[in-house]
């Protein structure tokens, strides 16, 4: 017995190290298919459970993409069951708080800047928020968690051309939204509409 315990906490312990330095990948993925902050903590944490259960049958060198697979397909389970009713978001209640960067990297910016900058943020979660589900996945892979093209078709299950295909529709999808938001007034605190 004390056998099995040593080897299902070397398990654990492998794991660990294996799987942890991803799980902000994995919640930020989840966060943009679940669109909701409770429904994707529980999508990250099933990720983990089930990925522990079958650790000793991977065999990959990048666990990342492994991961996010599996993610995926945690999600996917998640709309089948619920029915593929639409999500609802909660990106503008729940926006994180701005990063903070020593002061020997940066120069301090105005005020004004970092509100730019915060408003920018902003805008392009909810943009990418708003795409349609394959363009979502494909684009927060690449530009998010950083995966290669081959990465991004073995964790969506598709060609890598259809991978290149969506990426580029998602960014000229998000590029017209954007170009919509920046021509559109801002509206001045102040005032009512």
């Amino acid at each position: 017995m004390t056998g099995d315990a040593n080897a299902e906490q070397d398990k654990a312990r492998r794991f660990r190290d294996a799987a942890l330095p991803y799980l902000d990948d994995v919640f930020a993925l989840a966060r943009y298919l679940m669109r909701n902050t409770a429904d994707a903590e529980d999508a990250a944490q099933e990720c983990y459970l089930r990925a522990l259960r079958h650790f000793d049958s991977y065999h990959g060198p990048a666990m990342k993409p492994w991961l996010l697979a599996i993610l995926r397909n945690v999600c996917n389970a998640e709309f089948t069951r619920r029915g593929k009713q639409d999500m609802s978001t909660d990106y503008a209640k729940d926006e994180p708080a701005a990063e903070e960067v020593p002061m020997w990297q940066e120069p301090q910016a105005s005020p004004e800047t970092v509100l730019l900058r915060s408003q920018d943020g902003v805008t392009i979660r909810r943009l990418i928020a708003e795409l349609p589900p394959p363009f979502r996945e494909a684009i927060v892979l690449r530009e998010v968690n950083e995966l290669s093209y081959q990465e991004i078709a073995e964790v969506a299950g598709v060609p890598v051309g259809t991978v290149m295909s969506r990426l580029a529709r998602a960014r000229s999808m998000l590029r017209s939204a954007w170009n919509v938001t920046e021509r559109s007034p801002i509206p001045n605190p102040g005032t009512s509409p």
